[in-house]
């Protein structure tokens, strides 16, 4: 189980964002055109790395010579724009004007009636707007709890195994560390899906379960799960 930050509900994180470090020069002008998106940063071998926006597009930073979160591969969120006058394959070339890293993790197995002790069965909401998604073979969630306690670790996880005929059927566990009133605050999780397809499985529907304060929810989200896609043919 892992913990995460919590922040204000107001996402104001990319708007007020500073760009990043990069091997190009950046015309601030450019601000004006940027583009707020939740992507799969997915690093290579040579240390470059490229950002997956859909199961179609690709994005290929020109102005970063690595990824900031190294060798792994985690959602985040990211401001980019359009990098003219490159060329266009099926990889988008983009300036990256500030990213940051999404909690990302896998699920974990459902272990039955230990599950409340385990994972906890504190309430959340799952906030419905453009950072919810699901997409790359990942299920991307803002979500909302109480946070009064100072210093609480609140622990959120994705457990399977509930139906042993769809694999994608799936519950929202949260553990609160005792944190359960007091003001509300947003976080943003995300769990990678894609070890749970059957092979050459291309698309998927989530079903996700799981407790808020009004009770008991359900709700589903169609899946297109991560495919590698033809090298880049810019130079």
């Amino acid at each position: 189980m892992t913990s995460f930050r919590l922040f204000a509900p107001a996402l104001g994180i990319l708007a007020a964002a500073s760009p990043l470090n990069s091997c190009n020069d950046i015309d601030d002008g450019d601000t004006l055109w940027q583009t707020g998106a939740v992507v799969t940063v997915r690093p290579s071998a040579d240390g470059s790395f490229v950002m997956q926006l859909d199961s179609a597009t690709v994005l290929r930073p020109v102005n970063l010579c690595a990824s900031p979160f190294g060798t792994k591969r985690v959602r985040a969120l990211v401001s980019f724009a359009p990098a003219p006058g490159r060329c266009r394959t099926d990889t988008a070339a983009v300036y990256v004007y500030h990213m940051d890293s999404i909690r990302t993790k896998l699920p974990v197995a459902s272990r039955g009636e230990a599950d409340d002790s385990l994972y906890g069965c504190d309430p959340l909401d799952i906030v419905d707007d453009w950072v919810t998604v699901a997409e790359d073979g990942y299920l991307t969630l803002r979500i909302r709890m109480r946070d009064g306690m100072p210093g609480a670790t609140h622990r959120v996880n994705l457990l399977t195994g509930l139906n042993p005929d769809n694999p994608f059927e799936l519950e929202l566990r949260h553990d609160a560390g005792g944190s359960t009133a007091g003001p509300v605050a947003d976080a943003l999780v995300a769990f990678d899906l894609n070890a749970l397809a059957a092979t050459e499985q291309q698309r998927a529907e989530v079903t996700l379960h799981w407790r808020s304060p009004r009770g008991r929810r359900s709700a589903t989200f169609p899946l297109d799960l991560h495919r590698n896609g033809p090298a880049d043919g810019c130079q």
